[in-house]
């Protein structure tokens, strides 16, 4: 078996740097629908009473963690899934003849994936302070990108799991509608899980974007205003993330890809 190969690793790592800059189109499109949701969302509930919020918090403050965590799911999983373009246009055979292991390519598209989503989040961060959220410190700022992180490993996971099994990448909108969304919808990051029947907060206690979400609000909204304690999402969201990264190379490996 061929070990980790770090050459390998940083080119596929900058391949992912490139395609991102080089597409300014991908770059505005993935930063128009959270700044249209911070926008629109923030000011059109900022003075309405929203049940179970922590109470001193303005609306654009509770939802912008939320807004942050769904950039960074959709940015993870389109990462990951990519891996279904190459498939389809030849260049992931390519990648698999070089002498290179296949955890060495894992490791490469997770680094690539994770750091494209990250520098989304981290934007979306910055952004968001000119609607209105406050960042209370450098301190907080840091410990967020660390829930970031763990975040972006998580789903860029998942993504390489659709990217392992999946051999038609038509089913990519399917996977959107019925994996992405939903667990954007039940994280918490609009409305506080509280509201819903108690039927479905079990569900939302098993989506891993909800203690992302959770963490990101009280790190930096202070730990008031999460529904969890900080601790615990950061070990929950590692656990996943963990474990999400294993799945996801264990099936890449395995993956043929036809010639």
């Amino acid at each position: 078996m061929k070990g980790l190969d770090g050459q390998a690793i940083y080119v596929l790592w900058l391949r992912e740097m490139k395609g991102m800059w080089r597409a300014k189109s991908r770059v505005v499109g993935s930063l128009g629908m959270p700044i249209f949701f911070l926008a629109f969302l923030g000011m059109g509930f900022g003075r309405a009473s929203i049940p179970g919020m922590p109470a001193g918090l303005q609306y654009i403050e509770y939802l912008t963690p939320g807004i942050i965590g769904m950039s960074m799911l959709f940015s993870s999983v389109f990462a990951g899934i990519s891996v279904l373009w190459d498939k389809e246009f030849g260049f992931l055979k390519e990648v698999m003849v070089a002498p290179v292991s296949r955890l060495s390519i894992v490791l490469g598209r997770t680094a690539g994936g994770s750091t494209v989503a990250l520098m989304q989040g981290i934007m979306v961060l910055v952004l968001s302070t000119f609607l209105g959220f406050k960042i209370a410190g450098v301190v907080p700022v840091i410990v967020a990108v660390f829930f970031m992180c763990l975040i972006s490993f998580t789903f860029v996971g998942l993504g390489l799991v659709f990217a392992s099994v999946m051999r038609d990448m038509h089913g990519f909108p399917l996977v959107m509608n019925f994996v992405v969304f939903p667990t954007f919808l039940l994280s918490g990051a609009l409305f506080p899980i509280e509201t819903l029947p108690h039927w479905l907060k079990p569900i939302c206690y098993v989506n891993p974007l909800t203690y992302g979400v959770d963490g990101l609000r009280g790190v930096l909204l202070g730990s008031g205003a999460s529904d969890l304690s900080i601790p615990l999402d950061f070990i929950v969201i590692a656990a996943i993330a963990l474990g999400m990264v294993c799945a996801g190379s264990y099936l890449f490996e395995r993956t043929e890809v036809e010639g």
